[in-house]
């Protein structure tokens, strides 16, 4: 048992000097390729058991020819360590390199093309940092072509916007200029109509500030329970007066004392938005129709209006900043309603849409409702 502690210790000795030198040589060599570390790893194994081994054969005072015999086989070890080490470190270095030239194409702004020469064979590491590299190279691609739209949207805003501020921009200076000119016979009726042009531009700057504050995440909610039905009547008592005044019939079916959880005055701005846009589209003596019903899960708002439908390939669209589709330009404000509903809903986790149906479309705010406990 003696012996075998002495055996042991000085292979460990011989194999532990061995593996010092070679740790020494791979922090010297840290920045240099795969395949010299490779090789180093196993170089040191090789020389670690060919030290252990002399070490021992030394101890034991074996004969020259047993040194001998021992010394061949160690180095016939050595020699096929080496070309395996070689071979695998190329190998690795290979794809290593293939998958730095298709990375290297996100910095041009392209995708990410997964390399398919020899990525069958790819250890599971490589495999799995390739479909790491490709999922992201699918999200850069996504967030890419949302930053274009959001451009194309933001100067369709620009132009839409700069004509409608005209327009009424033109109309003030023109009759400020006629009553400071005395060319105005009806004072009232003049300021009246100044005040109206007024109103229209503040009301189209508050939707500006509303839709900045939900695009920049600004938006702030004060939220706490709130029974669907209550917000169904605050909205419909809003709209009461366009409504009276387009001759639009107001219907509200709500479901009764169900608790969502909201910010009060934004979820009534977001279906008053709903319904002065569909009384609006609406022609006289025709109905708005605003429903609700509930699920285990959510409540599901929708306002339904005789507008006579939207154009399939419009839908898309419908809440897009600035859009108003084929009646641009009809009704005042600068066609920011429904992105400010959107954005509303969103922010309460909820998601809004809209459909085609018999005589007009569907608005439809799906928000998730209060659990209870």
């Amino acid at each position: 048992m003696h012996d075998m502690l002495l055996i042991a210790l000085f292979a460990f000795l011989g194999a532990a000097a061995a593996g010092v030198l070679g740790a020494l040589a791979l922090r010297a060599l840290r920045h240099r390729s795969l395949i010299v570390s490779l090789t180093v790893v196993s170089t040191v194994t090789v020389v670690a058991m060919f030290s252990g081994t002399l070490a021992v054969a030394w101890a034991m005072f074996l004969s020259r020819h047993d040194l001998f015999v021992i010394t061949t086989v160690v180095a016939m070890a050595a020699v096929v360590s080496l070309a395996t080490a070689l071979l695998l470190g190329r190998w690795v270095a290979a794809r290593s390199n293939a998958l730095t030239a298709a990375a290297r194409s996100f910095g041009d702004g392209g995708r990410f093309p997964t390399p398919r020469e020899g990525a069958d064979d790819d250890p599971a590491e490589l495999a799995a940092l390739t479909r790491e590299l490709a999922a992201t190279s699918e999200k850069l691609a996504a967030s890419r072509d949302r930053e274009r739209a959001l451009e194309s949207s933001r100067r369709e805003l620009v132009a839409w916007i700069s004509h409608d501020l005209r327009t009424p921009l033109a109309g003030l200076r023109a009759m400020s200029e006629a009553l400071e000119d005395g060319m105005v016979e009806d004072t009232g009726r003049c300021l009246r109509q100044i005040r109206a042009e007024v109103e229209r531009l503040n009301s189209m700057v508050g939707d500006l500030f509303e839709l900045s504050r939900i695009h920049a995440g600004a938006l702030s909610l004060t939220t706490h329970q709130v029974a669907v039905d209550a917000l169904v009547e605050e909205a419909l008592a809003g709209a009461d007066p366009l409504a009276r005044k387009s001759g639009v019939r107001l219907v509200g079916d709500a479901v009764a004392a169900v608790p969502v959880e909201v910010d009060p005055g934004e979820m009534t701005r977001v279906l008053g938005n709903l319904l002065v846009n569909a009384i609006r589209r609406t022609p006289a003596d025709g109905t708005v129709a605003v429903h609700a019903r509930g699920t285990d899960e959510a409540v599901v708002l929708s306002v339904t209006d005789g507008c006579g439908g939207i154009p399939e390939e419009d839908l898309p669209r419908v809440f897009d900043t600035g859009w108003r589709g084929t009646h641009a330009r009809t009704p005042p404000g600068a066609g920011l309603g429904l992105a400010i509903v959107r954005g509303i809903v969103e922010a309460h986790h909820g998601s809004a849409a809209v459909r085609n149906v018999t005589g007009g479309c569907c608005f439809e705010l799906t928000i998730p409702v209060t659990q209870a406990g």
